[in-house]
């Protein structure tokens, strides 16, 4: 007994220290951000009612592989969501990342630069600003950044992780769909994302100054029409732009979801949306 207790210790350990593979971004303070002080944090107990992460200042990438002869190749930035106040860090990060890897994709949960929180809640602290515009807009520069340099980072060690340099995208919730939306906008041949997907996008807040690239990826688009935050209409706009560039898109829009709802069980069509992102990614995979 205490060698199988033993056993399902280490093997516990094991699965817990392969999750825990981190990559730090910049090799030094990130660029924008030298002088800020504060540390990165979590909070457990916030009207989220789960796990955030506020307060990063050092950008990373979480590992999560696939088991051994199972991986497909495929790369994937995964860019939970929160206002840019906190990351939603399981429900649109890590468990998002665990169930793409049950099918071969190897995946890598960003957290970039956020809002400079001054309370122990960034639930709060957000629902307090009143209009988010133009308190997050500086905050989305850096978090653009981060992205990119995401997917660069990513394309040139590509052989350490088995990835096809030509197969490297990017997924975003609520802000981080900002965030992938950005990215989609934004980027040199070295950070183009070869795929990307918003998911309950804050469109408005996207950097988009110079409008679709020419050879902008192709796009997965996924929300829902009860959206509290009215959000649906701009996965709406969205499509629109990249369908009028004539460039590659598909759209979703279930009609109950709400936002945020990302790995979360609600009893609704909405919880099975994972899916038709990974039946969308074999498409891109083939091409």
């Amino acid at each position: 007994m205490r060698k199988l207790t033993a056993l399902f210790l280490l093997l516990t350990c094991l699965s817990l220290h392969a999750e825990e593979e981190i990559i730090r971004l910049y090799k030094g303070p990130a660029p924008g951000s030298e002088e800020w002080k504060h540390t990165e944090q979590v909070s457990l107990t916030n009207l989220w009612q789960a796990r955030v992460v506020f307060n990063v200042v050092n950008p990373t990438l979480t590992v999560f592989r696939p088991d051994s002869g199972t991986t497909n190749g495929t790369g994937i930035v995964i860019c939970p969501g929160g206002g840019f106040f906190g990351l939603g860090i399981d429900s649109e990060g890590f468990d998002v990342a665990r169930w793409l890897t049950k099918k071969g994709f190897t995946c890598f949960v960003l957290k970039y630069r956020l809002v400079h929180c001054k309370t122990d809640d960034p639930t709060r602290e957000m629902l307090s600003q009143g209009n988010l515009d133009t308190v997050v807009a500086p905050t989305v520069k850096l978090a653009l950044e981060d992205g990119k340099t995401a997917i660069g980072y990513l394309r040139t060690h590509a052989k350490d992780y088995g990835l096809k340099p030509d197969h490297i995208g990017i997924i975003g919730f609520s802000a981080g769909g900002t965030v992938a939306t950005s990215v989609a906008y934004n980027y040199t041949a070295e950070t183009r994302p070869n795929f990307v997907a918003p998911i309950y996008p804050a469109y408005s807040w996207a950097i988009k100054d110079h409008g679709v690239p020419a050879d902008a990826p192709p796009m997965f688009i996924l929300g829902a029409t009860d959206d509290p935050f009215n959000l649906a209409p701009q996965s709406v706009t969205l499509y629109q732009d990249w369908t009028s560039a004539k460039k590659s898109a598909e759209l979703h829009l279930y009609s109950m979801g709400g936002h945020g709802f990302g790995m979360r069980k609600q009893n609704l069509p909405s919880d099975e949306w994972i899916r038709l992102f990974a039946d969308w990614l074999k498409i891109q995979d083939g091409k």
